[in-house]
């Protein structure tokens, strides 16, 4: 059974070996590139469901590279990388990852992560409301966009996965820890940072004045509360 499309993106050709070999006995269909220049040429020709992309490759780096493929992409986007810190962290995400792994690294954490990047919640049922309306600003769940003004933006699906579950319990604060674990799944619980850059995010889509937000509030040394306006 196919699990999924994957390219992998890396400079080192024992890495793009083993990762193929690993990820083909999974049950994926996987296919590699050797510089971003290339990850992105496949990218706009071919559809992939997830990229493990390397940081530090010679040409277009690994940082450019996701942003590039975030502006017209939804697939997924691991980040593999030699450095562990949270300031590089954040910095992948700021370009557009889902999720960030150091080398070296397990293959069973690998797989785990791989799983959760491709996790989703399930989609809206008829019952829910699709539009969210708040004061200038339109919110398309079933389609993921978001109008403000005369500008439209599209959701990345964390970041469809995060709003939908914040405002699928309005008015509650909700822990950090069961923010990453319904959205990225039962192996998270610590990232806190992964929630700082996604709630940042949705803030410049759906806030008026994201320096000042009225819709994603941030309950301290809880977690985030998704306050829709009065009557809604």
């Amino acid at each position: 059974m196919n699990m999924g499309r994957i390219l992998v993106v890396d400079d080192e050709p024992q890495i793009r070996r083993v990762l193929r070999t690993t990820l083909s006995a999974q049950g994926y269909e996987v296919f590699d590139a050797r510089t971003g220049e290339a990850a992105l040429l496949a990218i706009r020709e071919q559809r992939f469901d997830l990229v493990l992309l390397d940081v530090n490759m010679p040409g277009i780096g690994g940082m450019e590279a996701c942003r590039e493929i975030r502006s017209g992409s939804d697939a997924a986007i691991i980040m593999l990388t030699v450095r562990n810190t949270e300031q590089d962290k954040v910095k992948a995400l700021d370009a557009g990852a889902d999720d960030y792994i150091t080398k070296p690294f397990g293959i069973p954490d690998l797989l785990a992560r791989i799983r959760a990047a491709l996790r989703r919640l399930p989609v809206l049922q008829g019952g829910e409301s699709e539009v969210i309306r708040l004061q200038g600003v339109e919110i398309d769940l079933q389609a993921r966009r978001v109008r403000k003004g005369d500008k439209e933006f599209r959701l990345t699906p964390k970041e469809y996965d995060l709003l939908h579950y914040l405002a699928a319990n309005p008015r509650t604060p909700i822990p950090h820890t069961k923010l990453l674990q319904a959205v990225w799944g039962p192996d998270y619980g610590d990232q806190v940072e992964y929630l700082r850059v996604f709630v940042n995010q949705l803030r410049k889509k759906i806030e008026l004045d994201p320096s000042q937000p009225q819709y994603l509030l941030t309950e301290p040394w809880v977690g985030y509360r998704f306050e829709p306006p009065a009557g809604k």
